[in-house]
């Protein structure tokens, strides 16, 4: 074994394996730690450090860090000015935030269907969602459990429409995309979205405790995104208004001023979790080289247990790094629910989640829609179920969720 692997420590032996969870090791420690001994726990050297790192990472021209996903995906709306009056379509399928954080600026949401073997909205599912909201403003599309569909196809739908494209990738740090060229494209530095979005979620590829941040390669996009993350204020003296007020007599700034461009949440990330993310993204290869190579034993076990439990279908264009891995189960013909499923699971000492039950079925947004029929989404609900995976697990605990799963389900 590697001194690199070495690092991470498995797993003890029958203890609970939770469905995700951050990989801290004693190089995470001490990057925290120098931040907590540094003269600056927010606004500091670590932000600038982590975002430079990202960029890097993703291969984009500008990163702006930020608290969370949520707050990255709100900051990304109000860059492109989505508005009251404003259309986003959004695939049903993802987090609460992929919709409620645009609508939160005023924007209304036009749900996509999916396809129910990957999760993922389709270039016909966009087509099909833009017929029935009329004219968009945006697609935020999502990169579900790690993996990408078809983003060059689905760009130029939107370019076709006048919309501009936002990668959420909250679950794809680390992915990327192969175009038609044959170019390898990271997720987040790509060509064909205007502004990528990441979350660094503790159970995320990579974690900040909390954290997020937008990536683009416009240059005004990028200023636009530093206002929204930081009260919506300038202290750049080429940006001021008031020039009485701004300046000395001499003509040089006034060191206290700052001028409110338009109103803004504070979204800022301190340089704690920066820290953090610098120490963690500098692993990153290691954690999804790690997070595939688990992907491919369960691809593997799994299938000894169909049709009954399958594997998600892959798209041909990504490499994905792997934040979840889902198994599709037919509970009908396992004789069994989900509910029970998961709760024989932990008694067994392993832990399950459903990534997601439908954004368009939930109260407040079939009060404002009534009743919407996407069915690629509502079969795709109906048969996920996120297994363990993260970084610090072993093929050993692969093989006990497997043949957990096969004992329970009499497979």
């Amino acid at each position: 074994m590697s001194a690199a692997a070495k690092r991470i420590s498995p797993a003890p032996v029958n203890s609970f394996l939770p469905y995700g969870r951050q990989v801290i090791e004693d190089d995470d420690i001490a990057s925290v730690t120098d931040a907590l001994r540094s003269d600056y726990l927010t606004t500091g050297p670590y932000v600038a450090r982590f975002e430079a790192a990202l960029a890097k990472v993703v291969q984009a021209r500008h990163a702006v860090v930020c608290s969370n996903g949520t707050a990255a995906l709100h900051m990304a709306a109000r860059a492109l000015n989505l508005r009251r009056g404003t259309k986003i379509v959004v695939p049903s399928i993802t987090f609460l935030a992929t919709a409620s954080a645009p609508h939160l600026n005023g924007a209304e949401i036009v749900f996509a269907d999916v396809d129910p073997a990957t999760g993922l909205m389709t270039a016909e599912t966009l087509e099909a969602a833009i017929t029935r909201g009329g004219k968009i403003d945006a697609v935020f599309n999502v990169h579900l459990n790690g993996q990408c569909g078809d983003l060059e196809t689905i760009a130029d739908i939107a370019r076709v429409h006048g919309a501009k494209l936002v990668d959420d990738a909250c679950h794809a740090v680390g992915t990327a995309y192969l175009s038609s060229d044959g170019a390898v494209h990271p997720i987040g530095g790509n060509p064909f979205a205007d502004l990528s979005v990441f979350s660094f979620h503790p159970v995320k590829t990579i974690a900040m405790g909390e954290g997020g941040a937008v990536t683009t390669n416009d240059q005004d996009m990028a200023k636009r995104l530093v206002l929204a993350r930081n009260h919506g204020m300038t202290r750049e003296p080429v940006e001021f208004e008031n020039r009485d007020d701004a300046f000395d007599r001499d003509g040089t700034p006034n060191p206290w001023y700052y001028e409110l461009v338009e109103p803004e949440f504070n979204w800022r990330a301190n340089d704690i979790q920066c820290a953090l993310g610098c120490s963690q993204i500098a692993k990153l290869g290691r954690f999804v080289a790690r997070r595939r190579a688990l992907a491919v034993h369960y691809d593997a076990l799994l299938q000894g247990l169909a049709p009954v439990v399958k594997p998600l279908a892959r798209t041909n264009l990504c490499l994905p790094a792997w934040h979840l891995y889902v198994a599709r189960i037919d509970f009908a013909a396992a004789g069994m629910s989900r509910a029970e499923l998961m709760r024989s699971l932990t008694a067994d000492g392993i832990g399950t989640q459903v990534h997601y039950y439908p954004v368009h079925r939930q109260p407040y947004w079939r009060k404002r829609d009534g009743e919407l029929s996407l069915p690629g989404a509502d079969r795709y609900y109906a048969q996920a179920l996120s297994l363990p995976l993260f970084a610090s697990m072993t093929t050993d605990d692969v093989d006990r969720v497997v043949e957990t799963l096969a004992r329970i389900l009499n497979l």
